[in-house]
């Protein structure tokens, strides 16, 4: 369904780890990061679309550039999605822009559609970067695909030009201003042509720059005609539309066949630039792909822009303690893409050859949401968990190491760490504790981080740091005050065992699980020996939290992590063999105990002790997050950690008392995430009074991942109204009016915490998958629909009619040993279906038939 050009609205192109180019609901292309840094106002002037009609009966020519006009609008606190830099107005001087624009999106697939009464050519674009679940590889190529569909509205014959342009931005620090053409880094620059069958490509380079540094790389523009005509170096927009107006229908393209180097074959046209640019200077590359179309005639163009940066270093302050020692040494980090590619020629041949097979494949993964029993809000903003991960919140290192900060500084963080970088790294044991995207779309990813965090972070001690420091090879953060809480987290060591048996169960194998034993185990025994040594099952002490500081007393939000977390090596144990010792009972005496401590008869408090300080606690309070324990233990199938009526009437407290309808009059003690007439639920409230002095840090915020967790679970309990009313507030707020859809921020912009909607849509669809066992679980609590489903090795849809279950897959194969429908077993043994197939199970007769899709 397209929507007007909101302007917040800005998706993000690119893999995992390459950086990205946003396209924007107003069609221009905006927060260029491809340099190994975020910075969401990175701007690359001269780099848009246009568009030229022309028709000889009855004479007409338009020339437009394809963006619409953003009408002025108030700003929202913390956000700068609506950024464009003044060239864009500049641009408009001087090419017309159409007159507005609508966009839709599934991510990764966006359309925009360009409206413009005075152009007679219906002008659709489809924008997206290949996503296939499953395959890090093709997931994470540093390209930006555009697929244009010209339709002709005209009664006679019109013909034109698609044109292109992209600034040559090699050398560049990411950082600092561009003006036009000037900006830190350029000089040197140089554009050249090359021919490939159907394909012509400009590559943009800078051979002057040494090949360690860190703009080093390379760019290309291509679009598959091999007629289309190139402006190879300009730098205003006047020369390029010069070049656009000089375009002829008799434009001697023939001559281009057998001069792959050659730019444009019209006689009568501008020319350009020669030579590399001039020092602090760089140029744009500028493509025409001519067509012509009879009325009612329609035509597809496709443009391709791919970039090559290799360089990364540690660009980003590290927690920890100043090191001196380590000088002005840049650490190389690099990327894993440019591993894989050695350049970015190489990028655009990969896909142009594949582009049928990736787009495909990403069709198949969108078709899910958008076919689904999903409305148009779950689909569109589950299926942008994933513009997460291929943020640059997250990279993949040469060495094939994940990493992950917080956010990307940002508008969020100028009042304390600018807005340019990475926010908090790296690795936040605590914050990633509420991701479940990364693990169940790419599993070799969050693999890799508990690899490192139980490989490399781990002290001999057997605490877990909840901070990483890169590269690896440098000493970590041991006996050091870190940061954010000062000393390790406590939650954040018991989600990465929970994150462990998670990764287990999807797909990492017995041996990989064996192999960390060790490290749970000694893990295991710091946090009891330290916070519970007489067993009582009950933490108590100074517990270190996400909440940036030291939560202390009895607290159900601890509490119920570590609850989940006896469970979790518990049944470690049994499926590696090992003896579990008093797990079992030391997780009922904390239950038992916890329960009877804070159960108030309507939600969990926290019990403040004698000794125990009560600044930055919560006490009577009702807190947003008192029961992500349990939560954990619904993803991983470990039971109840408190009494299931108990847990149903404390969400429902949760809903009832934090989720606020309006922020008018709101006094807001630290950041402004709901504002105005926006619905939100707040970290923490009163109902019943007591509020300390200095509350919980962060009680007046909202935080998005908390709304999703919550709502989750809600819904996993059957609360399906609460779970929707906390999913309806979220979601208006990043509607693209006052906030991107694509970007919910918290402490940075695409904060790591908000890809705990993942659970949102498992708790929909019901669906439970345990790679141990290769059984998935149906139990969709809202009733019968149609949703996706990913698994260790594919992924597609799963349909409920009742008592009969429909399993199609889309990608990868669907290999289970068992299906159960609501707790009833439907098929034991050897399911396999590759794309294409389907099953359908009915639970009265437990038959299958596998029929093949057309």
């Amino acid at each position: 369904m397209y929507t007007p050009a909101h302007p917040f609205t800005a998706m993000p192109l690119g893999g995992i780890g390459t950086g990205n180019v946003a396209l924007g609901a107003d069609g221009s292309l905006r927060q260029w990061q491809l340099h190994n840094i975020g910075n969401h106002r990175g701007s690359l002037p001269l780099s848009f679309f246009s568009l030229r009609v022309s028709a000889v009966e009855p004479p007409s020519d338009v020339v437009r550039i394809l963006q619409a006009p953003v009408p002025s609008h108030d700003p929202t606190p913390l956000v700068d999605d609506d950024y464009r830099a003044p060239w864009h107005d500049q641009a408009f001087a001087r090419l017309t822009p159409v007159t507005e624009t609508r966009f839709s999106a599934t991510y990764p697939v966006a359309r925009v559609q360009y409206l413009d009464a005075d152009v007679p050519v219906d002008v659709d674009l489809e924008a997206f970067t290949p996503l296939v679940p499953l395959d890090v590889a093709d997931s994470s190529l540093p390209a930006a695909l555009f697929t244009f569909t010209l339709t002709s509205r005209a009664d006679t014959r019109v013909h034109g030009s698609l044109g292109a342009s992209l600034l040559n931005a090699v050398g560049w620090d990411g950082v600092s201003p561009i003006d036009t053409v000037r900006g830190a880094g350029l000089g040197g620059n140089t554009n050249r042509v090359s021919r490939d069958g159907d394909w012509t490509s400009v590559i943009l380079e800078n051979p002057s720059i040494d090949p360690r540094d860190a703009g080093a790389g390379q760019m290309v523009l291509s679009a598959d005609r091999a007629d289309t005509a190139v402006l190879r170096q300009w730098h205003t927009v006047d020369e390029f539309a010069a070049f656009l107006a000089s375009r002829s229908g008799a434009d001697g393209r023939e001559r281009l066949h057998g001069s792959p180097a050659h730019a444009d074959a019209l006689r009568q046209t501008t020319t350009g630039h020669n030579g590399p640019s001039s020092q602090g200077e760089t140029w744009a590359a500028g493509i025409a792909v001519p067509f012509a179309l009879e009325p009612g005639e329609t035509t597809r163009i496709r443009v391709m822009m791919t970039w090559h940066f290799p360089n990364r270093y540690v660009n980003f302050e590290q927690f920890g303690p100043a090191r001196p020692e380590w000088g002005p040494t840049r650490f190389w980090l690099g990327n894993r893409y440019a591993q894989r590619f050695p350049d970015a020629t190489a990028v655009s041949a990969y896909v142009a050859a594949d582009w049928t097979r990736l787009e495909a494949l990403t069709r198949s993964w969108t078709s899910g949401f958008a076919d689904s029993s999903l409305d148009d809000d779950e689909a569109d903003h589950l299926a942008a968990q994933l513009a997460f991960v291929r943020s640059p919140t997250c990279f993949q290192a040469a060495d094939g190491r994940f990493y992950g900060f917080e956010g990307v500084l940002g508008a969020s963080t100028t009042m304390w760490n600018g807005d340019v970088g990475g926010s908090c790294p790296l690795n936040c044991t605590h914050v990633w504790n509420y991701v479940q995207a990364v693990a169940k779309v790419f599993p070799e990813l969050e693999r890799s981080m508990r690899e490192t965090e139980f490989d490399i972070m781990q002290a001999p001690e057997g605490y877990l740091p909840h901070r990483l420091i890169v590269p690896v090879y440098l000493p970590q953060l041991w006996n050091e005050v870190i940061g954010g809480p000062d000393e390790p987290a406590l939650d954040g060591m018991l989600g990465s065992i929970l994150k462990t048996y998670r990764e287990y169960r999807h797909g990492a194998g017995v041996d990989w699980l064996r192999s960390y034993w060790p490290s749970i185990t000694r893990l295991l025994r710091w946090v009891r020996d330290r916070w519970d040594p007489q067993n009582t099952g009950v933490l108590r002490g100074i517990q270190p939290s996400t909440h940036d500081i030291d939560l202390s007393g009895v607290n159900p939000y601890m509490g119920g992590i570590w609850l989940a977390t006896l469970r979790a090596v518990e049944e470690i144990a049994r499926v590696l063999g090992e003896d579990p010792g008093d797990l079992r009972e030391l997780f009922e005496r904390g239950s038992r105990s916890y329960d009877e401590l804070l159960f108030t008869g309507e939600y969990y408090r926290q019990l403040i002790e004698p000794g125990d300080s009560d600044v930055f606690q919560w006490a009577e309070g009702c807190l947003t997050d008192q029961l992500i324990g349990q939560w954990w233990a619904h993803e991983l199938d470990l039971g109840y950690v408190f009494p299931a009526d108990h847990v149903r009437s404390a969400l429902s407290a949760i809903v009832r008392h934090n989720l606020r309808e309006s922020f008018r009059g709101f006094e807001h003690g630290y950041r402004v995430y709901a504002d105005l007439d926006d619905a939100g639920l707040l970290l923490c409230t009163w109902p019943n009074a007591g509020r300390p002095e200095i509350p919980v840090r962060y009680a007046d915020e909202v935080w998005s991942g908390s709304e999703y967790q919550v709502a989750a679970h809600c819904i996993m309990e059957g609360l399906i109204d609460e779970g929707r009313r906390v999913l309806t507030a979220l979601w208006a707020r990043h509607d693209g009016t006052r906030r991107n859809p694509y970007n919910e921020i918290e402490c940075g912009d695409h904060y790591a915490r908000a890809m705990a909607g993942w659970s949102v849509l498992e708790a929909l669809s019901g669906c439970r998958f345990d790679a141990g066992s290769r059984a998935l679980s149906v139990d969709p609590p809202a009733g019968d629909g149609r949703w996706p489903f990913i698994t260790d090795t594919g992924w597609g849809t799963v349909t409920v009619r009742g008592s009969q279950l429909d399993l199609l897959c889309r990608g990868g194969r669907v290999e289970l040993g068992s299906l159960r429908l609501r707790g009833e077993e439907l098929a034991a043994g050897v399911i396999d279906l590759a794309p294409g197939d389907s099953s359908t199970w009915h639970a009265t007769d437990k038959a299958a038939s596998v029929p093949s899709l057309p």
